[in-house]
């Protein structure tokens, strides 16, 4: 069964794979050879999202009252948030790769611990030392978070480029 597989063992259209992959790969060396360019269209992508995304959530009401003040809120929070980095765009383009670490080197923090607790209670020397390399990473990037931001983008883009060509070679496969 593909990696595209749907729900009822169906799988998308080769060309859809071929066109989500090549645009991943052209997003990703984009990211690569420009990555302040890259990044700030991206942050706007993601307010222009929330945005649409805060509308829907508040239409969607209508059709589901159900949980209707949490659906609200959640809609006004995201039109909030999309209008905000669509009014700030270079404020926005700084701090959302910067929230983004913070997450990160928090969430890198706490599953270090957890794997630390395990290696100490019989997970063995390899658990034990990523453990430590996880709570190391995460510090870096709590204490650092701008070198954190300024990777973020060649990062991601690696990630997009390897993970675009990879798509382009599943669609052919699947043709």
């Amino acid at each position: 069964m593909s990696m595209y597989a749907g729900r009822r063992g169906e799988t998308l259209p080769w060309w859809l794979v071929l066109v989500e992959g090549v645009i991943a790969a052209v997003l990703g060396f984009v990211l690569l050879i420009a990555p302040g360019a890259a990044l700030f269209f991206m942050v706007q992508v993601l307010g222009l999202y929330l945005f649409v995304a805060g509308i829907f959530r508040i239409m969607g009401i209508f059709i589901d009252a159900s949980w209707w003040v949490l659906k609200l809120l959640a809609g006004v929070l995201s039109i909030i948030a999309g209008l905000l980095v669509l009014e700030h765009p270079l404020w926005s383009t700084v701090m959302v790769p910067s929230v983004l670490v913070f997450v990160v080197g928090f969430l890198s923090i706490f599953q270090g611990a957890a794997g630390l607790v395990v290696a100490f209670q019989g997970g063995g020397w390899g658990m034990g030392i990523l453990a430590v390399l996880g709570i190391l990473f995460g510090l870096i990037l709590v204490i650092y978070p701008l070198i954190g931001v300024a990777t973020l983008p060649f990062v991601l883009g690696i990630f997009m480029l390897v993970g675009g060509i990879g798509a382009v070679v599943q669609a052919f496969r699947m043709r």
